[in-house]
């Protein structure tokens, strides 16, 4: 239905799909789904249309009575999580390795899932499903959310440089919101004490908790003293890394070089292609016959 009335507005406009998503500052194919139904956009996209389309307001309005995930399974050991971030008042997370889950992109999710060997039907019900959880922390009045990066997170690749490239744009659009904090740990600076595993502490009505995760299993902790001894371990560590606005640079050289990775491939294959043709000239000079070479004399000395 969000789909119908973008596209109804946009042809109103006189407006093709790459004409509107350079006015709104995305690719295409995200316009494309979005009308075809096929992905779930975030309300920032529904308001940059209301300006670009002069709509009034009525896609933000729609965006908001849309039930975007009105059929969505949690494995049983992770609902208890989702239930608490449900009720959640501000979150604060380590993670190394992997973007965590609240930040990440359709496209990470999915390039995440997909190398576990799952069928592509099980693929979208768990990318739509981590998905699911997002809407609450990107929402205007969402609870306070603090993210610590090691820089892990930026150098692991997860599916192509192309994903990448967008996740690190993703991280910097979301952290421009007045409830999302992000900081880069960067792997170089020493003196850092770091947690020994990535984890969330996770403040609800009347309680805190301590959230890890190993293979397929969570594992919680409401104990005040393990609570207060990860906070601070987690609060001096926020101390000493860059500040948000500082780890925002980081996070656009990253960014930037996933782009800069883009734009050689094919200059590489290039490269290939002609130390490949220098490979065939040898081995065609060398299948011809083979001619006695000269050699000059040596030249006598006068006595």
């Amino acid at each position: 239905m969000f789909g119908e009335v973008l596209r109804h507005f946009r042809e109103m406009a006189s407006l093709t799909q790459e004409r509107l998503a350079k006015e709104v500052y995305c690719d295409r194919s995200h316009v494309a789904r979005v009308e075809a139904g096929t992905r779930v956009p975030q309300d920032t996209f529904a308001k940059k249309c209301d300006e670009v389309l002069g709509t009034g307001g009525v896609l933000s309005r729609l965006w908001a009575k849309v039930d975007w995930y009105p059929q969505v399974e949690h494995p049983d050991w992770f609902q208890r999580r989702v239930d608490m971030e449900a009720q959640a008042l501000a979150l604060r997370e380590y993670q190394e390795l992997l973007v965590p889950g609240l930040l990440q992109t359709e496209d990470y999710a999915r390039a995440l899932f997909s190398r576990r060997g799952r069928s592509a039907e099980k693929v979208e019900s768990s990318v739509r499903a981590r998905l699911s959880r997002q809407q609450r922390f990107l929402a205007d009045d969402g609870p306070m959310y603090a993210v610590i990066l090691d820089e892990s997170c930026l150098r692991t690749v997860v599916g192509s440089p192309e994903i990448m490239r967008d996740q690190c744009a993703h991280l910097l659009s979301v952290g421009r919101r007045p409830n999302i904090r992000i900081q880069v740990a960067p792997a170089g600076l020493l003196g850092l004490v770091r947690p020994r595993i990535s984890m969330s502490l996770m403040e609800l009505p009347g309680s805190r908790w301590v959230y890890s995760e190993s293979l397929d299993r969570g594992h919680f902790s409401n104990d005040p003293a393990v609570y207060a001894g990860h906070s601070q371990t987690y609060d001096v560590l926020r101390a000493d890394i860059p500040s948000a606005r500082e780890s925002a640079a980081l996070i656009s050289d990253a960014r930037e070089g996933f782009e800069h990775h883009e734009q050689v491939r094919p200059e590489r294959g290039d490269l290939g292609q002609e130390q490949l043709q220098r490979r065939q000239r040898r081995q065609l000079r060398r299948s011809g016959p083979r001619l006695p070479l000269r050699r000059p004399r040596p030249r006598q000395q006068n006595p």
